[in-house]
């Protein structure tokens, strides 16, 4: 089973940036999906962006695309989710997701604060 932790949340001010990591154990091989969801209380989980591997392909929903970066360390089996020009309606719970031999891995999600 795949284990994810996340990190780099925090309060940033509207315009400011963040950078999140989740780094995964577990992983038997390098073929996999890794996403990025966040979530509002009392709304539902939201896809905003995954990277696959092999390949590096992405996609971005169209509330981030253009202010968050996904990027892949092979290395250390790490993620990264960039996010400029952050606004207050970003403000959300951040969630990391693998996706490995057909089984479904979830972090325990970051709190991201943006203030106005």
């Amino acid at each position: 089973q795949v284990q994810l932790v996340e990190s780099g949340g925090g309060l940033v001010q509207a315009g400011g940036s963040l950078r999140l990591s989740c780094t995964a154990s577990g992983l038997t091989s390098r073929t996999y999906v890794m996403s990025w969801y966040r979530q509002i209380p009392g709304k539902e989980r939201e896809l905003i962006v995954y990277i696959t591997s092999p390949g590096n392909n992405t996609s971005y929903a169209d509330s981030v695309k253009g202010r968050f970066t996904i990027s892949r360390d092979n290395g250390n089996d790490t993620i990264y989710l960039q996010m400029n020009n952050l606004r207050p309606e970003d403000t959300a719970v951040y969630y990391c997701q693998a996706i490995h031999q057909l089984l479904f891995s979830w972090g325990q999600g970051t709190q991201v604060t943006v203030s106005s």
